[in-house]
């Protein structure tokens, strides 16, 4: 204990004694109570989509975690569209889902749309699409985060990474240090981030939120790679300035198809979309404006997505194109704002009134906020690990934009993936990497560490070689084991897909056995314009014809069973794809031989005669994990894997 006498003098001028008894051990404690909160295992920059997903995947996997953010108020901020899937995109959400991630979960809590696309086509490419009410999506989101144990939520611009020997050891804002043994930047469009509205541009990450600029200074004097990216985003229009009675309905499903497999009904209102088109007018005022445009005038230096371009790009490239859809898309519940998907734009303010005013539906159409276009720094995807921890710094992770990706799916999915491998390192596990015939998210981080990207990466059905083997409805027979093991799916949810594999396996036996009668099928197989059968055939041969539905078969059975949607769905398309399964699964197989011939880390690729110094130089760079990860590096060819092969097998 000490006694401490402090003398003061008032303002009268008279003396007086403060006693002050301290107590040593207390002090002792409460520094010690402020290192610790300063001390994590997992320390996650960014609360976007990527940021989210890590953050939770690494407490949920048992270690202190703490997440930073410039804005509390934005964290899981749909920054662009209000809308969660697609095509793809939907497949990485249910893998995250399977995975035990969070995203379809809040999707499924701020829905106000849900739609399967492609339903026409076939199962491999069916995809959910879901209209979100952004401010539900944001409040859910940042619930998930303040009730998960053992992660704290910090508003505070990160500047700086730190290291020790050669390892990352912390972070640092401009307040204070945080140490941990793993840090993951996901910092989305905010490093260095430049908006354009016209010919005027101003430093923000988001609109109305300050960009990060010590960060990507920390990131280059560390040795990285900085690359410059674009993207944009449409203006936002009040509703009661647009004639929606011109414009085509686009309502959701009834019942609304959930994303999640973990719930059981939607319960918000569920609101229409509505299109309409571009015109001649429209393309006219775009030409006419274009010397005001930031990405047609070279202001603008950062390369945009080729896949999702500004109104301008479309009119420019696709001259002879007479329209382009526009889709306007409800913000929410409790606003009358719409995003008016189609027309992502940069123009100044005054140009963008009339086209937009230039629409038909839109001729009295007002403004909520013009669109944007933003360019931001981004860390080329190659000098990471398939882990997603950087060659460079040992514990330290890059998931989402700033590796070149576009949409909250690509960034959510490398987010958890980095939380899980942060989470398996620190463990000293083995790291958690998804093949690319286990997962869209395999193809996705494959993609980006083995060819790395010089545009906003986004993910498609064609990207996937074995695509009818990750289908969205199967995410979970893929998965939900692989995220049981880890910690992410609890025994409840675990039990009950192993409930739902047991009825699907049990149901295959059924149909396999159970025949049917000329009598009782042919009356159905006549009115479905197929040809009759003239002996008592099993149902599964009744079924992989493409006009016989499970429902069908039900209908005309004695015995209905009662099973749910989902089984009877992969009962049916097990059924039915059975034989395109099994040779996508054999190509699948011979796929892994070649991924399970391993490349040691520290392979001198220098030895091996006959390799060219481009080869050479491009295999040193990616270092990959394997021969068919060389293999897919762009430039390697099948003559240096022949010679590479004999290498490793010595």
């Amino acid at each position: 204990m000490v006694i401490i006498d402090i003398i003061y003098t008032d303002i009268t001028g008279n003396q007086g004694h403060i006693i002050c008894i301290i107590n040593i051990w207390d002090v002792s404690l409460s520094l010690h109570t402020m290192k610790q909160n300063n001390d994590y295992d997992i320390l996650v920059t960014g609360a976007g989509h990527a940021g989210c997903e890590a953050a939770l995947a690494a407490a949920r996997m048992g270690f202190s975690t703490a997440i930073f953010t410039i804005n509390l108020e934005n964290i899981g901020q749909m920054s662009c569209n209000p809308a969660i899937g697609g095509l793809a995109k939907s497949h990485l959400v249910k893998e995250i889902d399977a995975l035990g991630g969070e995203m379809a979960r809040v999707t499924d809590k701020a829905g106000i749309q849900f739609k399967v696309l492609n339903k026409s086509k076939g199962p491999a490419v069916w995809a959910t699409r879901a209209q979100a009410d952004r401010a539900l999506y944001r409040k859910y989101m940042r619930e998930a985060l303040e009730k998960q144990k053992g992660l704290d939520i910090r508003q505070e611009n990160i500047e700086e990474i730190v290291i020790k020997d050669g390892k990352v050891n912390g972070i640092r804002s401009s307040e204070r240090s945080y140490t941990a043994k793993a840090v993951i930047i996901a910092t989305g469009t905010f490093l260095n981030g430049l908006i354009h509205i016209g010919l005027t541009n101003y430093p923000a990450g988001r609109v109305n939120e300050p960009p990060s600029l010590e960060l990507p200074k920390s990131l280059a004097k560390l040795g990285f790679k900085i690359g410059r990216l674009k993207t944009g985003t449409p203006p936002r229009i009040d509703a009661h300035s647009i004639d929606f009675s011109v414009m085509e309905v686009h309502a959701g499903d009834d019942p609304p198809p959930p994303m999640s497999l973990f719930t059981q009904e939607i319960t918000n209102p569920q609101l229409p979309c509505f299109m309409t088109y571009t015109n001649e007018d429209t393309h006219r005022i775009i030409n006419s404006s274009l010397k005001y445009s930031p990405l047609y005038s070279g202001v603008i230096t950062g390369i945009g997505p080729r896949y999702c371009p500004s109104i301008e790009d479309k009119v420019v490239r696709f001259k002879d194109k007479e329209r382009h859809q526009v889709m306007l898309e409800p913000e929410g519940l409790d606003t009358e704002e719409y995003y008016a998907n189609g027309i992502s734009t940069s123009l100044p303010e005054k140009a963008q009134i009339a086209l937009v005013n230039s629409i038909k539906g839109l001729e009295h159409a007002k403004l909520n906020k013009p669109g944007y276009a933003i360019e931001y720094d981004f860390v080329p995807p190659t000098q990471l690990k398939p882990t997603l921890e950087t060659k460079l710094i040992d514990g330290l992770y890059l998931a989402g934009q700033i590796n070149g990706t576009s949409g909250y799916e690509e960034a959510a999915a490398q987010g958890l993936m980095a939380g899980i491998n942060a989470a398996q390192k620190i463990k000293n596990r083995d790291p958690f990497i998804l093949g690319r015939e286990e997962a869209y998210i395999g193809v996705l981080i494959d993609d980006l560490v083995t060819k790395g990207t010089n545009e906003p990466y986004r993910m498609f059905t064609s990207r996937a070689e074995y695509r009818l083997l990750l289908r969205q409805d199967n995410a979970d027979i893929r998965l939900m084991e692989k995220g049981h093991r880890l910690g992410l799916i609890t025994k409840q949810q675990f039990d009950a897909y192993s409930r739902k594999i047991f009825l699907v396996e049990k149901e295959m036996k059924r149909i396999m056995t159970k025949r049917l009668k000329p009598a009782q099928i042919n009356p159905l197989l006549k009115q479905l314009g197929t040809s009759l059968i003239k002996e008592s055939s099993a149902i599964h041969q009744l079924l992989k014809r493409p006009e016989v539905k499970y429902h069908d078969i039900l209908g005309i059975e004695n015995n209905r069973n009662s099973l749910s949607e989902d089984i009877i769905s992969q009962v049916e398309i097990q059924t039915k794809y059975k034989g395109y399964i099994k040779r996508q699964a054999e190509l699948a197989e011979k796929f892994k031989k070649m991924e399970a011939m391993l490349i040691s880390e520290g392979f001198d690729y220098r030895s091996i005669n006959g390799l060219s110094a481009e080869i050479m130089e491009k295999l040193e760079d990616i270092r990959p994990l394997n021969l068919g990860q060389a293999g897919r590096i762009p430039g390697v060819t099948p003559a240096a894997i022949a010679l590479l092969m004999v290498a490793v097998k010595k």
